[in-house]
């Protein structure tokens, strides 16, 4: 019987030939990364091991980007004790200030993470380096600080779920829809420790940041990871970032799933997923006359440039309604060029959004958004839970660009199909 991408993945940092579900193994890693949250507890556990050096510094990443810029005392220390650290050790990729941005949307755009790649991460979106055809998972800090120790981690191989999607998609349907229909269609654990491979003639359209929003959400299904072939959309986005060699997989045809679900592209509509799971999903435009206080288009879900061309479609011409505020927050510093460039971020100013730096900031409820009590937003962003976004009693509403931008004009849940772009 054939293997999954992802057996194959595993298989090859393994050192085996062959590998199934359940099994236990060891596998060397090609990236371990870290934020400003995470980071501080791998580097308590990794001195406690009392080694001198990383075991491979070129494959550690940290990033500043949960709470910077430092929005208090208590973040500025953390960034601090992260910052002497890398300083100490001479990391190559330390990304903060300006060079900063969202993790998941910088580390592909840099070319970090590449096809066939074994990347753990101290974060949980980490699952997003999967739309690269890489097996990328999130771990605790300590699993992370193993890996600075040793370049290799210990893994349970999961099974595989299998989603083939197929047809066109409607107007402003992307995929922040179709990730978030999957997720309402088998629940926020119905993918629990489980690999999550995305398929079909619509994946094959869709470009990368629609991809990875797809395989960054995979863990609001409970997905160990998700996970797209690489092919020649890939190809073309890897080909000019990679700066060391990668290795393409797929899925044998024989391969063994334990569900195959089949997608009609086609019907999926502009959603949203309604307080307090990503689960509660249900078209725009049945939100009803939802009031919204404010609109975060960003994260590493949906700050990528061609996300802010889909806000900008909606914003240009029109205003921010009254009493709404919108935030846009490119996710990568290169993002925040390219929307300068191309005459995005006047349009967000004429249209009265707030222009933030690259941060996760409001995502978490971090900082730069931060909600007040009886607050609703509709936002970009890939958690909705209770307090995710600021105060208990405050609601977070899911969706893509279209739906919070022609939303932030509105001042109410809106199909984008009913805003003039």
């Amino acid at each position: 019987m054939g293997m999954t991408i992802a057996e194959k993945i595993i298989a090859a940092h393994a050192g085996m030939e062959t590998v199934r579900t359940g099994e236990i193994v060891r596998v060397t890693v090609d990236v371990a990364l870290a934020n400003d949250i995470t980071a501080p507890i791998a580097i308590q556990e990794f001195r406690k091991a009392d080694r001198p050096a990383l075991a491979h510094p070129d494959r550690v990443v940290f990033v500043l980007d949960h709470f910077t810029p430092t929005k208090d005392i208590a973040s500025a220390n953390q960034c601090k004790f992260v910052r002497d650290f890398a300083l100490e050790h001479g990391m190559k990729h330390f990304y903060e200030g300006g060079e900063a941005g969202v993790e998941h949307a910088l580390l592909p755009e840099k070319g970090l993470v590449l096809p066939g790649d074994l990347v753990i991460g101290a974060d949980s979106h980490t699952c997003t380096y999967g739309a690269l055809g890489a097996f990328a998972t999130g771990v605790g800090s300590t699993d992370l600080a193993a890996a600075m120790l040793t370049g290799q981690a210990w893994m349970k191989v999961p099974p595989s779920l299998k989603f083939e999607f197929t047809g066109e998609l409607r107007p402003h349907v992307g995929g922040k829809d179709l990730i978030l229909h999957v997720i309402g269609l088998i629940g926020v654990d119905g993918s629990l420790y489980k690999v999550m491979e995305f398929t079909g003639d619509t994946i094959s359209r869709l470009c990368m940041a629609d991809r990875m929003s797809m395989c960054n959400m995979a863990i609001e299904a409970g997905g160990k990871a998700g996970i797209i072939a690489p092919d020649a959309v890939t190809e073309e986005y890897v080909s000019k970032r990679a700066s060391r060699p990668y290795r393409v997989f797929a899925s044998d045809d024989d391969a063994a799933y334990e569900r195959v679900v089949s997608v009609d592209s086609a019907s999926i509509e502009p959603l949203v997923a309604f307080p307090h799971l990503p689960e509660n999903v249900r078209p725009a435009r049945e939100a009803g006359h939802v009031r919204i206080d404010q609109v975060v288009i960003g994260s590493c879900t949906n700050g990528r440039i061609e996300d802010l061309r889909v806000a900008a479609g909606f914003l240009k011409g029109n205003k921010v309604a009254r009493g709404v505020r919108c935030l846009v927050l490119p996710a990568t510093p290169e993002v925040y060029r390219q929307a300068l460039k191309e005459g995005l971020l006047d349009i967000f100013i004429e249209a009265g959004a707030i222009i933030g730096p690259p941060t996760c900031g409001p995502c978490l409820g971090g900082h730069m958004g931060i909600l007040a009590r009886g607050e609703k937003a509709i936002a970009t962003t890939n958690r909705n839970f209770v307090g995710r976004m600021g105060d208990p009693s405050s609601e977070v509403y899911l969706s893509g660009p279209a739906v919070a931008a022609a939303s932030a004009v509105t001042g109410v849940i809106t199909d984008p199909g009913e805003v003039k772009g």
